[in-house]
């Protein structure tokens, strides 16, 4: 193992013991062996399996077989969940046939940042993922499940699912994904008319052409962004099956891994004691190597925010200095597009997950003594799925890139530290994807330019007052506690154009710019917030900043502590409509970005009363 891994996981589990145990404590007190819906009285029962017909009504009321929840995110706006319409009664027949019981739990809300690019709904969607932990858990709460099907793919969508999960740690819990759409118009020729839209070079009819031929179908959009981010990590996390989460929909393979994975839960379901639930699964180890595989991929910023609330969900306090110490030994061995020109269906391709947990284990950068919901190790992982006269097998994966312009070996890597990068200083802390920017790029020297709102930017963008100057420009009070942190996705084309006439650009915000972050340096997530009384609060324009990826600092040539405040977090009447005045109280309760930027407090070590003891239903 690499003495960096090897140290970090030793603090992380030191530094963790106290919450971890006192999750563990709850997650086993929860344990029972049998069907959980033996506990239930008969009235409570009755209302369990009343919609149920013939033989699995007969079944849940016999309470011998294993009952699965399904929690699905589907709806038929979003390409990414449009598929999951169709899987509940597969899922279920796959469940009956390996001797178990399925109901649809509950469904839990599904947004698009790419629909609420800009708009006041962008100010909903990280709170939505708190939102669909609350849903998640709701959909658990009856007592009449052994175990979980969760479906979910995108971006605040799966990290919600596990959060939620882990609430019900207890429970044997798989992660059914849906696969990305087929490849469309690349990802760079859409780049291109989106800058040319914003240079006024091209109209909307052109944009939207170029947008519909890139987003065209159903299944999840290609580019490497935190929905593709969230399937990589479910895999090496052991919550999906080796190799399934970049198979596209609608095809034999895709069935039949959908149907297996049914399977393997019931399995897990049936076996009680013997397979822990995924309260024991996501340990210190799972969430390192989950940090790991988003370093070495270039994944999404946002799991900078995700993976820190996902691990104090289990009770493990994961930092941003764990992330920043990683990403100086993990080597970015992908390329994938805002990375490079290729999309997920060609690192898929190209070996994909398989090849990446490979090179990774070899190197020694990841844990390979894990729990996954094979029970295997990680080394599993390293195969891949396929069908041999219409049964569905594995074999071993491929052990050479078939294509080093978008997979690497840890050995000859595209850059020897990872993707995402953690800068500090008197601004604040904050986050940089680094494995999309090149590297003549990383630091910038420039004055501020000072805005409240993205909006007020583009003004200044599209009137020329940006031109012809060097900048950093401020966009501040955008944090989880000033407006719900939207993405600020859509400054990137205005932001490009300026860097390609030859101008020194930056962007520091405590927003969010996506997964899919740029090609113009940006330090992200600055925490603390503006609205918070952050140092953002009190830069003005012209103060000289440096950004500087490369050593991972932030600095700033004038003295704030003197100054005070100025600007302002949106407030009163700024906060109604598009549903925003119904998250006062998250705005007023969430936790800083560094630690997740959640509404969920870490669970606090507890008291054990003696008269708690694990009840044993009968079988």
């Amino acid at each position: 193992m690499h003495p960096v891994l090897a140290d970090v996981t030793r603090r992380l589990t030191e530094r963790s013991a106290a919450t971890r145990a006192a999750y563990l404590q709850r997650v086993r007190t929860a344990a029972v062996r049998g069907p959980a819906r033996g506990r239930l009285g008969c009235a409570n029962l009755a209302h369990g399996f009343a919609a149920a017909e013939g033989e699995a009504k007969a079944e849940l009321a016999r309470g011998a077989k294993p009952n699965l929840a399904i929690v699905t995110s589907y709806n038929d706006m979003l390409s990414a969940h449009q598929p999951y319409g169709d899987y509940p009664p597969v899922l279920k027949d796959a469940v009956i046939r390996a001797g178990g019981l399925a109901q649809v739990a509950g469904g839990v809300p599904a947004m698009c940042d790419g629909i609420t690019q800009g708009r006041d709904g962008m100010q909903l969607s990280l709170y939505s993922r708190d939102v669909i932990a609350m849903a998640t858990a709701i959909a658990l709460s009856h007592d009449m499940f052994d175990g979980a099907l969760l479906l979910g793919v995108c971006d605040k969508i799966v990290p919600g699912l596990l959060i939620g999960a882990l609430s019900f740690g207890h429970l044997p819990t798989v992660f059914v994904p849906a696969g990305p759409m087929t490849s469309g118009l690349p990802n760079k020729e859409k780049a291109r008319v989106r800058q040319l839209f914003a240079e006024g070079r091209a109209g909307r009819e052109e944009l939207l052409e170029a947008e519909a031929a890139s987003y065209h179908s159903r299944g999840t959009c290609t580019f490497y962004g935190t929905a593709n981010s969230n399937q990589l990590l479910m895999e090496v996390m052991g919550l999906h099956l080796p190799g399934s989460s970049f198979v596209n929909p609608g095809t034999p393979l895709r069935d039949a891994l959908t149907r297996e994975a049914a399977a393997v839960a019931v399995r897990r379901s049936q076996q009680y004691d013997a397979a822990p639930g995924i309260g024991e699964l996501i340990d210190e180890k799972a969430v390192l190597n989950a940090c790991v595989a988003l370093l070495a991929s270039g994944g999404s910023t946002n799991h900078t925010l995700h993976l820190v609330a996902i691990a104090r969900a289990a009770g493990i306090l994961l930092t941003w200095d764990d992330l920043a110490e990683l990403s100086a030994v993990v080597p970015l061995v992908a390329r994938i597009y805002p990375n490079g020109s290729a999309d997920v269906n060609h690192f898929h391709a190209a070996g994909g997950i398989g090849f990446l947990v490979r090179t990774l284990l070899d190197a020694g950068l990841m844990h390979e003594d894990v729990e996954t919901m094979l029970g295997s190790g990680l080394r599993r992982y390293t195969e891949e799925p396929v069908l041999v006269d219409g049964e569905l097998t594995w074999r071993p994966g491929p052990e050479t890139s078939h294509d080093l312009d978008v997979l690497r070996p840890a050995t000859a890597p595209f850059s020897p530290d990872g993707g995402v990068k953690v800068v500090r200083g008197p601004l604040g802390v904050g986050v940089v994807k680094t494995s999309a920017v090149a590297p003549e790029h990383r630091v910038v020297t420039a004055p501020a330019r000072v805005f409240d709102d993205q909006h007020d930017f583009l003004l200044a963008f599209a009137d020329g007052s940006l031109d012809g100057v060097n900048l950093v420009a401020v966009i501040r009070y955008q944090g989880p506690a000033a407006n719900g942190m939207p993405e600020l996705h859509k400054l990137t084309p205005a932001l490009g154009v300026l860097q390609d006439r030859g101008q020194k650009v930056a962007i520091v915000t405590d927003g969010r710019m996506s997964g899919a972050s740029g090609k113009v340096p940006a330090a992200i997530h600055v925490t603390p917030e503006a609205a918070l009384g952050g140092p953002l609060s009190r830069v003005r324009d012209g103060d000289l900043i440096t950004l500087d990826a490369d050593a991972g600092t932030l600095t700033v040539a004038a003295d704030l502590a003197h100054r005070e405040p100025t600007g302002a977090a949106p407030a009163g009447d700024a906060w109604s409509g598009t549903g925003r005045e119904l998250f006062a109280a998250f705005r007023a309760s969430v936790g800083p970005a560094d630690e997740g930027a959640s509404v969920f407090p870490v669970l606090a070590p507890a008291p054990i009363h003696p008269e708690v003891t694990r009840v044993h239903a009968p079988a």
